[in-house]
């Protein structure tokens, strides 16, 4: 009963966040609340028991969330960035080489093979395919595949960015 609980209330939080400043009450509208109510208990039954799995809990340390809140401000919104002007970039002259790679992530846990993932998909002219669930690798399909990684079987997800150590940032937050 406190999963459910748990997971509902981080749904309704995450609800509140998302919705801030868009009605009269404080910072939402009544009929805004009954609604993230209704959604958060809908989510809340139909994802408690993922959402509160006990190697999960590992997030709920007020220092990781913090580090997931720098992270996503900072190095995974300049990784963005960069790769928005080098799509563009690339969309302008034409010179595109797409190609599906092998990346070998080294996570150890599903949170951080989700959130390199998710990185990965959000970062512009890159999409995370596949997850190879036995060695973790990951399959990613790039706008322009380098000449150096064209001849190779898989590359490290570390030389999918190119200011930041984005899987290192992982490890510390997620493993």
């Amino acid at each position: 009963m406190i999963r459910l609980l748990a997971t509902m209330v981080a749904a309704f939080v995450a609800y509140l966040l998302l919705t801030a400043g868009s009605g009269d009450i404080l910072l939402w509208s009544g009929p805004e609340l009954v609604a993230g109510a209704i959604i958060a208990i809908i989510v809340g039954i139909t994802s408690y028991r993922i959402f509160c799995r006990s190697e999960n809990l590992r997030m709920a340390n007020p220092l990781r969330i913090l580090l997931l809140l720098v992270y996503a401000a900072i190095p995974l919104l300049i990784e963005m960035a960069r790769a928005n002007i080098d799509v563009a970039i690339r969309v302008i002259t034409g010179r595109v080489h797409p190609g599906i790679i092998r990346v070998r992530t080294g996570m150890k846990t599903d949170l951080g093979l989700l959130l390199l993932a998710n990185s990965i998909t959000l970062t512009p002219g890159t999409l995370s395919v596949d997850v190879d669930e036995e060695s973790r690798d990951l399959y990613v399909h790039l706008i322009n595949v380098p000449e150096a990684l064209r001849t190779e079987k898989s590359v490290d997800s570390r030389e999918l960015f190119t200011f930041f150590n984005i899987p290192g940032w992982i490890r510390r937050i997620a493993e």
